[in-house]
Order: structure tokens, then C-alpha cells, then sequence
């Protein structure tokens, strides 16, 4: 039996903190599926497109080293729909701190509800990557900072671009 694992979120942009929460659930299932969130009332820096793409790269190595199958989705819909979509049994969710554990608990159990079969697994955010967050790097970003520390040269490359347009 494959054990296939969702993991969920806007990465916008991919964060060493996503990768530290990919690399570890790479150990725990056969088959890790990466859904990008495209809610159309939240308004992403990065284009879905853009981010599908950085996620692919930079999940590579990964895939390579666990010799699991890494695969990269769009959805805009309920996250245990897309997980059942895909036939994934375990979503996976990252947790910082206790902010997180409130929010993520109370979602797993609505989740629960929707979908018994879909069974939701809490990975500590390491101590190396646990203050980091996607908003607070696009925060750094647009003033002018140092995002290095935060993030994959190849999604640098893409924050810069996309701030050298003006369109962020």
C-alpha cells in the first residue's frame, strides 16, 4: 500500500521552513503531493504558475535523496477535498509555535469532520527555520532587506524580478 501525503500551503514564496517540513514528511510516506493554494480572495505576490515551478526545483533534491515521488498541484477548493482528490490519506501541517498548534487543531478537527479517512500529522517546525514566515519575507522584501537567510536562491531570484516590476 502507498502512503501518500498532502501537504498544503500558499508558498508564496517557498520557504526553508516549507522544505524543512517537506524533507521530513518525505520520511514518513511513499508519495508526497505539494498542493499550491490559489484562493481567489487572497492576493499571492508569486503567480500559481510561478510557484508550482519554484516548488518542483527546489523539492528535486528531496525526491532524489528520499526516493520519494514529489509531485506539485494547483487547488482553490477544501484541502481534504484536494487530499482526497489525490489520493492522499495524511495531510501534513507544519507547526511554529502555539499560534499555529490553536489554529491548526481546531482546522484538523473541522477537517476530520468533513473527512474521517483523512488523517492530519503535526510536524514541529525545526529551531533553525521555526520563525520563519512567508509574510514576514515578502515584508522584508518590499522594504528593501535581506531575504537570503529566509529562502531558496531560485525563489530570491523570483521575489527580485517580481519587485522589480512594481506590480508587489
Amino acid at each position: 500500500m502507498t502512503r501518500t501525503g498532502f501537504y498544503a500551503g500558499s508558498f508564496d514564496p517557498v520557504t526553508y521552513g516549507h522544505l524543512d517540513i517537506i524533507a521530513r514528511a518525505a520520511r514518513l510516506v511513499d508519495r508526497l503531493v505539494l498542493g499550491v493554494g490559489t484562493l481567489h480572495g487572497k492576493q499571492a505576490m508569486i503567480d500559481a504558475d510561478t510557484r508550482m515551478a519554484l516548488l518542483e526545483t527546489v523539492t528535486r533534491p528531496v525526491a532524489q535523496h528520499t526516493g520519494v515521488k514529489i509531485s506539485v498541484v494547483a487547488f482553490d477548493g477544501l484541502v481534504v477535498e484536494a487530499a482526497r482528490q489525490h489520493k492522499a490519506g495524511l495531510l501534513i501541517r507544519g507547526l511554529r509555535d502555539a499560534t499555529d498548534f490553536d489554529y491548526e487543531i481546531q482546522m484538523s478537527q473541522m477537517n476530520g469532520a468533513l473527512a474521517p479517512d483523512v488523517e492530519t500529522v503535526f510536524l514541529a517546525a525545526s529551531p533553525a527555520t521555526r520563525m520563519i514566515a512567508s509574510s514576514l519575507v515578502k515584508q522584508i522584501a518590499r522594504m528593501g532587506g535581506d531575504i537570503t537567510l529566509f529562502i531558496p536562491r531560485e525563489a530570491q531570484a523570483v521575489v527580485a524580478a517580481t519587485l522589480a516590476k512594481g506590480s508587489h
